[in-house]
């Protein structure tokens, strides 16, 4: 790729955080990198005239195509950043580093172990675990695991200062069991850094389970205060894994699928082992909208069939028809147990968002807006049943403050973006005595194809389908209507859920298509719906305002459309007019006029005398 199809593609990425990988000509990784926005991050590499030090100009300059991998959080990026720098081994992560180097995590080898920060690995007998992407963000990931085992925090030296002072504020307020008092053993101690050690390399769910057992055995002992220190112990470990969904300890050899289906399908693939995230496949593909089952069932055999490795668990967003035979076919080609799984809460759950999350981005990445919005309309025209996708929609609806002020809403849209040079607004006529939905409805329609039938043309062409705010009823009424004039136009009554969104549309013949199992239709239509409900609505209160201002003037002898408009103009308000002196009125309107709404403001007064005819 050139430099200015990478930036376009960089420029595409969601402002998220996540973890990136450059990629040589010859599909080496050649650099891993993380970022709390991805699309900030990875275009400063292709913009021109950054800056770039020499070593860093020249990764770029090798740079063929990145890939990304979306995760929850920056500490999730931080722990990502780590398992893949360690698995590829990238040549510019090691030569294009600060002075300090990229920092690692050290367990020096003696009685009562410490962890500590190190820039390199050297040849002294302690344990190091990394290397991790910055300093700031490693120390986070060090205390956080302190924190969960209330592990020492400060610069003690055991067993030398053991018993000498008193402990610290650390242990007074519950973050440290106090290792430095002489009751406090180096066995527990030593469990303690055996446990850190085992949540630095993912294995919570192993962590967690020991600890479980602990606290068991220990209410049973009686031993409650030591119990109560577990419990909350666990409970620090489970929010802590709940930060770093890359760590995921239910996933020990897992491939995590995520699903979407939209103007461009993808499928995004998260490989777990050993609790940890090591890596993400995405690939486009041609399909349906409307088969997702289906779709997951060819891709699953497609990726999986004739390969020698297969993950012993395969969790997936949905089920599939075959699910039984595709396990027992994958169980018999790799020789052990193939399970898939359908998540429904929990880590794996949060996990599986965390694929469907990658597959939407990266297929909404390659989508042009174009391409959207017409695989959107093709698909509401097959739900529809209609013989190829509408490019013309109107939708109305009816909004009336009690008997009065009734007016309606036209709103129109040009494939799926709103044409408001097209709207229209109506005030019903033709009522008498109460409001009526299915009258008001019948008037609007039967004006606005009159307009078309004598050819005005604001109101050409005829729309592809009708959407009427209401149930089975109102699409009843508008088909009456379409009839009338002879025309044939398909139209459906929106029906609300209890959050006053459209979950369904409905034909005048009863028959409900649900539009809730579709997203990109249900915010298409969700957007008309709102749009409509708007627009009659801000209609309404302005046809509200101006009837009560003007009927209460307009019972004034001698105050006509000019004078109420020249008294609002000056006053402003009702409220001002009735506050008015005679002269303060006599100044905007005629002396007889002034006089009469002197005294509709102050029945009981008599006016003095006009200071001065006009």
């Amino acid at each position: 790729m050139t430099k200015d199809e990478l930036l376009e593609k960089a420029n595409s990425l969601p402002l998220a955080p996540g973890v990136y990988l450059m990629h040589g000509k010859d599909g080496e990784v050649i650099y891993v990198g993380k970022a709390k926005k991805l699309k900030n991050r990875v275009s400063q590499y292709f913009q021109a005239g950054r800056g770039h030090n020499i070593k860093t100009h020249t990764m770029v300059n090798l740079v063929d195509t990145f890939d990304t991998i979306i995760v929850g959080s920056e500490f999730e990026a931080l722990v990502l950043e780590n398992a893949l720098i360690k698995q590829y081994m990238p040549r510019y992560n090691i030569l294009l580093k600060d002075d300090k180097g990229y920092p690692f995590v050290r367990l020096s080898r003696e009685a009562y172990p410490k962890f500590s920060i190190a820039s390199r690995v050297n040849d002294d007998g302690a344990r190091y675990y990394g290397p991790y992407g910055g300093r700031h963000e490693t120390r986070g990931a060090l205390d956080a695991v302190k924190a969960a085992l209330h592990l020492p925090t400060c610069n003690k030296t055991f067993p030398r200062d053991i018993g000498k002072e008193r402990p610290c504020l650390n242990h007074h307020m519950g973050r440290c069991d106090g290792f430095c008092r002489a009751e406090m053993s180096q066995e527990e101690y030593n469990r303690r850094i055996d446990l850190a050690v085992q949540l630095l390399e993912g294995k919570v769910r192993t962590v967690t389970a020991q600890l479980k057992e602990e606290m068991q055995k220990a209410a049973e002992d009686w031993k409650f205060e030591e119990a109560a220190a577990l419990r909350d112990r666990i409970a620090a470990i489970k929010v802590l894994s709940k930060r770093q969904k890359v760590l995921a300890g239910v996933c020990a050899d897992t491939d995590v699928w995520g699903l979407y289906l939209g103007a461009k399908c993808c499928f995004a693939v998260l490989h777990y082992e050993e609790g940890q995230l090591t890596g993400r496949e995405a690939e486009l593909f041609a399909a349906s909208l409307d088969e997702e089952p289906e779709i997951l069932s060819a891709l699953l055999l497609q990726y999986y069939g004739g390969k020698s490795i297969v993950p012993r668990e395969i969790c997936i967003p949905t089920e599939i028809e075959d699910q039984e035979v595709l396990e027992q076919l994958l169980t018999e080609q790799v020789k052990h147990k193939v399970t898939l799984r359908v998540p429904q809460r929990g880590e794996r759950a949060q996990v599986l968002q965390m694929a469907a999350t990658n597959a939407k981005e990266e297929a909404e990445r390659q989508t042009t807006n174009q391409e959207r919005s017409d695989k959107t309309l093709e698909l509401l025209g097959k739900m529809l049943g209609l013989p190829e996708a509408p490019e013309w929609m109107e939708s109305y609806d009816i909004s009336n403050t009690g008997a009065e002020d009734i007016v309606a809403s036209m709103v129109v849209f040009h494939g799926s973006r709103p044409a408001k040079e097209r709207y229209r607004r109506f005030r019903i006529k033709g009522l008498d005595g109460h409001p009526d939905d299915y009258k008001s409805m019948e008037e609007v329609l039967t004006r606005r194809l009159t307009h078309y039938m004598e050819q005005d043309k604001k109101f050409m062409p005829l729309p592809d389908v009708m959407l009427i705010d209401g149930g089975e009823q109102h699409a009843k009424v508008a088909r009456r209507v379409t009839e009338h004039f002879g025309l044939a136009i398909p139209i459906f009554g929106m029906v609300k859920d209890d959050r006053h969104r459209t979950r369904a549309l409905i034909t005048p013949e009863g028959r409900e298509i649900g539009i809730q199992g579709t997203q990109v239709v249900f915010s298409l239509i969700g957007r008309i719906q709102e749009e409509t409900h708007r627009f009659a609505i801000t209609f309404n209160r302005e046809s509200h305002g101006k009837s009560v201002k003007g009927s209460t003037l307009d019972s004034i002898p001698g105050v006509g459309e000019v004078r109420r408009t020249a008294l609002l103009k000056h006053f402003k308000s009702l409220k001002a007019i009735k506050e008015a002196s005679l002269e303060e009125l006599q100044a905007v309107v005629p002396s007889n006029a002034a006089i009469a709404v002197y005294q509709w403001a102050h029945p009981a007064e008599e006016p003095a005398a006009p200071t001065a005819p006009r």
